[in-house]
């Protein structure tokens, strides 16, 4: 054990997918915790940069993770400033949730580093939970899932395999300075992806191919906050056009084993009933 574990450990989109993960981990481990959001207290807002030194006060080290996105415009420069900030504190220990193939993500990374902190990325393939936590619940429950995208293949990465990376990256020794690329073991293409949770849910669940601009009305139908129809736009239209396809090690590297397979946790969220008609 590290002794920035002694104090608290911030941890910024605490009620997130991968942040809530990590909440119960090291808490399951004895290990104190502070949640950054907005309902923490003290709060803490990415947009409110005054909310900023309360929560960090007292604390060992920080999982940064970035609402909503690290792809959105200004999220480097945050986090730059943040990591700043922490290291004047005297807190050296900063931990960063990164993205594949976004422009953005790599720049926040950097900003990390010039801080002179004592940093490890995680930089992640998308999320397989964003199927059964996320914007795709809706469609999934509809039996259609429409996106402007083709037989690109995605090697998803479980939240459970992030968080326990993450863990590790904290609590033990070795990891200050290392970026790790957290990938599942296979490329799926959204096709596949969705072909797998209909199985695993005992459902005739399609795919559709759409073309950017029929996307784009869908999104603009939903309502959706303007922050994310922005960022799915992003997400649709230059990440995920296949520079992502390839494997990484970064789950071997840290946990010493292989990652969670895409058909595993289908199996396991299906049998919740969340897929249900």
């Amino acid at each position: 054990m590290i002794d920035a574990t002694r104090k608290p450990i911030l941890i910024l989109g605490g009620t997130g997918k991968i942040g809530r993960r990590l909440n119960e981990r090291l808490t399951a481990r004895g290990l104190p915790v502070r949640i950054g959001s907005r309902s923490g207290t003290p709060s803490f807002d990415w947009e409110d940069n005054a909310t900023w030194g309360p929560a960090m006060q007292g604390v060992g080290a920080v999982y940064i993770s970035y609402y909503p996105d690290l792809s959105v415009p200004g999220a480097a420069e945050a986090v730059g400033a943040f990591a700043n900030l922490a290291v004047q504190n005297g807190i050296t220990r900063l931990v960063l949730l990164s993205g594949r193939g976004e422009t953005e993500a790599q720049r926040a990374e950097e900003m990390l580093k010039a801080s002179g902190a004592d940093w490890t990325i995680l930089r992640c393939a998308w999320f397989a939970q964003n199927f059964s936590e996320s914007f795709f619940l809706d469609p999934l429950h509809a039996g259609e899932v429409a996106l402007p995208v083709g037989n690109v293949g995605e090697p998803c990465i479980d939240a459970d395999d992030i968080a326990d990376a993450a863990v590790t990256v904290l609590t033990r020794q070795g990891h200050i300075g290392q970026l790790y690329e957290l990938t599942g073991p296979r490329l799926l293409s959204f096709a596949d992806a969705i072909a797998e949770i209909g199985k695993a849910a005992g459902r005739n669940i399609g795919f559709k191919q759409i073309s950017h601009a029929e996307f784009a009305a869908a999104i603009a139908a939903h309502e959706l906050p303007a922050e994310f129809a922005w960022l799915l736009t992003e997400l649709f239209t230059e990440v995920l056009d296949g520079r992502n396809e390839a494997l990484a090690d970064g789950v071997q590297r840290v946990l010493g084993r292989a990652p969670k397979d895409f058909s595993a946790y289908a199996t396991e969220t299906a049998a919740t009933g969340i897929w249900s008609d």
